[in-house]
């Protein structure tokens, strides 16, 4: 495990938490859980395992002092800020040049700052897995497959086969967010799991199909990672990374990658990433309504969500049934639960009509 390395992928806007991720304050801040924020969770996922000294995080340029404070432990070069936000794919890129210069026989675990994944034990466990798949099979992608319990739209899917190594299975297709009726269909399949978004492969297989398929990518990146750190070089380099195509892991690279395998990842996965994943996570009361913060009350209503971050407020819901209400210092929310899919696109035209006052 001595040149076992996490890359913990900490940036992106968290709009679907909108409004209380914000630019400033994305969601992987938030202390939503036991204190916490989502990136000291998934560091906590690591301790033990792999040292403060192999751990990297990967966030936006505009809060990577916010990320150092929030992992101190993390030796401060290691907190990779990106001079744009140009999707996963060119996240782990650059990491992983930077982490092969140091390392050449590196295996590097991809893991990002908003799940909440229990126990961590058993999580641990099936990154061992992973690591000497990844050892064992050094041209391989090895990702977490997590069985589904709804037809879910929002994840992507793998259709695992045939047994490789013990708990490890081949890949026979990958699969970027269905529509609802192959989601179905999926569910109904029973050998299509989640893409949970959690990776373990060598830097070098992650390299080669990274050249492999996103040619000019792989060389831009490959360069800058070599000026890193020179400040002299800054500016071209922000200029450079800005202009890199923006795709994501999934669908730059691993859904056309050559060899794919994965470890199912039977315990507790939750992705954070919308209301109503935070609602999962929250006790409702005798009429089905969840809050979170303080200040909270619904009289004669049922089924609602409803957040207040402003202590010296109240918000108070009367007879409304199936609302998502956020209330923040400067926004509120108010929308029905089963719309929320929209919200993305409503901060889009916030941004239009009021440029970044409110994100």
């Amino acid at each position: 495990m001595d040149h076992l390395h996490a890359i913990i992928l900490a940036g992106g806007a968290g709009t679907r938490l909108w409004p209380l991720s914000r630019r400033a304050r994305p969601k992987q801040l938030l202390r939503l859980f036991g204190g916490k924020s989502l990136l000291q969770h998934a560091r906590l996922r690591l301790e033990g395992l792999i040292p403060a000294a192999n751990i990297w995080a990967v966030t936006s340029d505009d809060i990577a002092e916010q990320v150092r404070a929030e992992l101190p432990d993390l030796p401060p070069q290691q907190v990779i800020g990106e001079p744009a936000m140009r999707d996963t794919a060119n996240a782990i890129g650059l990491a992983a040049n930077l982490l092969h210069q140091r390392d050449p026989d590196a295996v590097m675990a991809v893991v990002t700052a908003d799940h909440l994944i229990t126990p961590i034990e058993a999580f641990q466990q099936k990154l061992r897995i992973a690591t000497k798949a990844a050892v064992d099979h050094p041209e391989a992608l090895v990702t977490f497959a997590v069985k589904p319990t709804e037809a879910h739209c929002g994840y992507g899917y793998l259709k695992l086969g045939a047994p490789v190594d013990d708990g490890v299975r081949t890949v026979d297709a990958f699969k970027e967010k269905p529509n609802q009726p192959t989601a179905e269909a999926y569910l109904a399949d029973g050998h299509y799991f989640w893409n949970s978004g959690i990776f373990v492969w060598k830097t070098s297989a992650i390299l080669t199909e990274l050249e492999r398929q996103l040619p000019e990518n792989a060389e831009a990146l490959a360069s800058m990672a070599v000026d890193w750190q020179h400040s002299n070089r800054h500016a071209e380099i922000v200029k450079q990374y800005a202009g890199l195509r923006r795709t994501s892991i999934d669908y730059g690279v691993m859904e056309r990658a050559k060899r794919v395998l994965a470890v199912e990842l039977d315990c507790e996965w939750i992705d954070v990433g919308s209301w109503e994943s935070i609602a999962s996570l929250t006790t409702p009361d005798e009429a089905k309504n969840r809050s979170i913060g303080l200040n909270a009350v619904a009289f004669d209503a049922e089924n609602n969500l409803i957040v207040n971050e402003d202590d010296d407020h109240v918000v108070v819901a009367i007879g409304v049934n199936g609302l998502a209400i956020v209330r923040t210092p400067d926004a509120t929310l108010v929308c029905d639960r089963e719309q929320l899919d929209k919200l993305q696109a409503a901060v889009k035209d916030i941004h239009q009509r009021f440029g970044d006052r409110f994100e």
